[in-house]
């Protein structure tokens, strides 16, 4: 992975393969704190899901990880920590994220990863940290922005350790 900075709250990454991926969903891992909420944004195939299955690997989780389209949200207990895992793909309509009841699992106990937010516009809590994934030749291209304070420190975090992630 070669990293770029732009400004303080925006990093730029480029990842050249699925096992870069999975190194950078670790490095991220290791640097989330309960509270957060991250959006993952890209299109179909992009790598959500494999970023965050690594995260959960390297957060310990040993069971299957299972993509959450169906169910909206698959949930990880992990130590001491909780990760809603949601998926957004299939709703019609914003209001589907409250008449589900899903706002209820956004605590400061819990980190909350999110693909396809746009779905839920309006209704969703609002990014600490936004990771944009979009393919790039044969890897991908990675942007993260901190959208809190929270996420400035998980950013810095990370960024710290992108050199360790892409050993």
């Amino acid at each position: 992975m070669h990293g770029t900075d732009h400004n303080q709250s925006t990093r730029r990454v480029h990842l050249p393969d699925e096992a870069a991926t999975e190194r950078f969903g670790a490095a991220l891992a290791n640097a989330v704190q309960p509270g957060l909420v991250i959006w993952l944004e890209g299109d179909l195939g992009a790598g959500k899901t494999t970023l965050a299955r690594a995260m959960l690997r390297a957060l310990g989780h040993t069971g299957p990880v299972k993509s959450p389209t169906y169910a909206l949200v698959e949930l990880y207990k992990v130590s001491s920590l909780y990760l809603y895992h949601f998926d957004f793909y299939r709703l019609n309509h914003p209001e589907e994220f409250v008449d589900a009841g899903l706002d209820e699992y956004f605590t400061e106990t819990a980190v909350c990863l999110i693909e396809w937010p746009d779905k839920a516009a309006g209704f969703l809590p609002p990014a600490d940290l936004v990771v944009r994934l979009r393919n790039e030749g044969a890897g991908r291209a990675l942007e993260l922005e901190a959208a809190s304070v929270a996420g400035l420190q998980c950013l810095n975090t990370v960024s710290a350790r992108l050199p360790a992630a892409a050993a």
